[in-house]
């Protein structure tokens, strides 16, 4: 994938649907979803989804109590199993029981994630974010991949955001080994790993029938936000100085059931069998970012997202690093 196959499906779902809507057509009956971070914030909007439409859901919980409080509601075959992204003895424990208790997996999303962030290390002194948003699900995927390869259309979609348009990988200091930690870096580089896992994950799969891909769900006000001070989300223009939603946010912002309607669609849509790896965004396949437009800032797909020497050499590095883990 490139750049030049980030062209748009006019898929006929706008921005805003809930996911509900996206597939509610469609005949789901009998699959099987692994769903990261499926217990808050557009994660359980898209648990609640799957699950309404006859998907069994298996959702990854660090948290138990937390998790079975938010899932409480959900109707259908909803279940959680502990995994910890940030620990790769607890996401191989996860894999291998998924693995011996799984005869199929449709859709794994890859949904979890942490958001700038103080600096901290995970597993063996990775910077975090990069850490649990892409090692974590690196490592995962690579699991689960041998159960993913003998299902039929199965598809892995993987939570990427704009905030890629903030850096390309650090490919000379990844880990902020040399450099002074910066989270906002930090986290626009975990997303563009995202994207690029989505693509090279791609070419791993073609020969199965399989197909991955990444998504931005947008703005929304989610548990996301939780490592950022008010403070600093009412310089953003995010909150007034009472703590709520700006005029600017209310205008942007998509509430966590349109958030999930983007991966929704990149796990179902008829639109996306001939287009393998591609970034989505808005319930469709983004365009790439136009420099010249006011909204190249949230708007489209920068090229290094979507390069495909860069998505191959992001992936022998990830391989290395897990190799060393």
């Amino acid at each position: 994938m490139a750049v030049s196959d980030q062209v748009p499906t006019n898929s006929g779902f706008a921005a805003r649907t809930d996911g509900a809507d996206v597939i509610a057509d469609l005949d789901l009956a009998g699959k099987t979803a692994i769903v990261t971070g499926g217990y808050s914030g557009i994660g359980l909007e898209t648990v609640r989804a799957l699950a309404a439409k006859g998907v069994a859901v298996v959702v990854p919980v660090r948290s138990p109590e937390k998790a079975n409080e938010n899932l409480a509601g959900i109707e259908g075959d909803v279940r959680t199993a502990p995994l910890d992204l940030s620990d790769l003895s607890s996401v191989r424990r996860f894999g291998e029981s998924v693995l011996d208790e799984l005869d199929r997996l449709d859709l794994l999303i890859n949904n979890a994630g942490i958001m700038a962030s103080a600096e901290t290390r995970v597993g063996p002194g990775w910077e975090s974010q990069f850490g649990i948003n892409h090692m974590g699900h690196f490592a995962l995927t690579k699991t689960l991949l041998p159960l993913i390869e003998r299902t039929p259309g199965s598809r892995v979609v993987a939570l990427s955001s704009t905030a890629h348009k903030l850096t390309d990988i650090r490919w000379d200091d990844i880990q902020f080994e040399r450099e002074a930690y910066d989270k906002w870096q930090a986290y626009g580089q975990a997303k563009t790993a995202n994207a690029l896992f989505a693509n090279a994950l791609s070419r791993r799969l073609s020969d199965k029938g399989a197909l991955a891909f990444s998504v931005h769900p947008g703005g929304i006000f989610t548990p996301l936000q939780r490592h950022l001070p008010r403070e600093e989300m009412v310089a953003l223009g995010w909150l007034d100085e009472n703590g709520e939603p700006t005029e600017l946010a209310k205008a942007g912002f998509k509430t966590p059931e349109q958030g999930c309607s983007t991966t929704l669609w990149a796990a179902t849509s008829a639109k996306l069998t001939d287009t393998p790896g591609v970034y989505c965004e808005d319930c469709d396949i983004a365009a790439p970012t136009d420099l010249e437009s006011p909204a190249a800032r949230y708007q489209g797909v920068n090229d290094h997202a979507c390069n495909d020497e860069s998505a191959e050499r992001l992936w022998a590095v990830s391989e290395a690093l897990l190799a060393e883990a």
